[in-house]
C-alpha cells in the first residue's frame, strides 16, 4: 500500500506528515500507530514495528512531498522533488550505463532522469536495510520511455512521475530475503 502526499510545509513538518501517512496506512490494516508504538531498529537503523513483524514499512519525504509504503515484504520507498542534480553524485553512485542514460537525455529532461534513477537506487537500498552504505553503482537500473527495463534481481520495482515531472516516487519490494 502506497500513500503519497504533495505538500508545502517546512522540513520538520514533512517528517511529521510522513508519520501521519504511516498512521493512516496502518489504520487500514487495523493497527494503531502512536508516538508510543514500540519500534525496533535494524543493524543500520531501518525501523520496524516491534509488535507486528509481518508488516514492513518505509517512509520518505523531500521538499514538497511525503510518501509511505507498507508491504508484507521487505520494502523501501524514496521520493524526491526534481531539481538540478550534482554531476559529482552521479559519478560516485551511478554505473556507466546509468551515467550514459542521464547524459544522453535531452537537456531539459536530464534532472528528471537523474532523479528517476536516484529514487530507484534509494528505494532498493532502503528495502535491503543498507541505506547509502551500499555501493549504489552496483544497484543498476535501466530505463526507457516505457518504464524500467532492468533492475537488480529479486525485487519488484514501481515508479511514479508526478505533477508533470516535478516529483518522482519509487518503491521496491524484495521478493526474497
Amino acid at each position: 500500500m502506497l500513500m503519497i502526499s504533495i505538500l508545502e510545509v517546512d522540513k520538520k513538518s514533512q517528517h511529521s506528515h510522513a508519520h501521519a501517512l504511516l498512521r493512516e496506512c496502518l489504520k487500514k490494516k487495523g493497527v494503531s500507530y502512536t508516538d508510543d508504538t514500540p519500534v525496533i531498529k535494524g543493524r543500520l537503523g531501518k525501523p520496524a514495528l516491534a509488535e507486528h513483524p509481518d508488516i514492513r514499512y518505509n517512509l520518505s519525504h523531500a521538499n514538497g512531498i511525503a510518501a509511505c509504503f507498507i508491504s508484507d515484504l521487505e520494502c523501501g520507498v524514496d521520493c524526491e522533488n526534481v531539481r538540478d542534480f550534482r554531476p559529482n553524485v552521479m559519478k560516485r553512485a551511478f554505473s556507466e550505463k546509468e551515467r550514459l542514460l542521464v547524459e544522453s537525455a535531452p537537456e531539459e529532461l536530464r534532472s528528471l532522469m537523474f532523479f528517476r534513477l536516484w529514487t530507484l537506487k534509494e528505494a532498493y537500498v532502503k528495502a535491503l536495510g543498507e541505506g547509502i552504505v551500499y555501493p549504489l553503482e552496483k544497484a543498476e537500473f535501466i530505463l526507457s520511455d516505457n518504464g524500467i527495463l532492468s533492475s537488480p534481481e529479486g525485487c519488484r520495482i514501481r515508479q511514479y512521475v508526478l505533477k508533470g515531472g516535478k516529483f518522482v516516487v519509487s518503491v521496491c519490494e524484495l521478493l526474497k530475503t
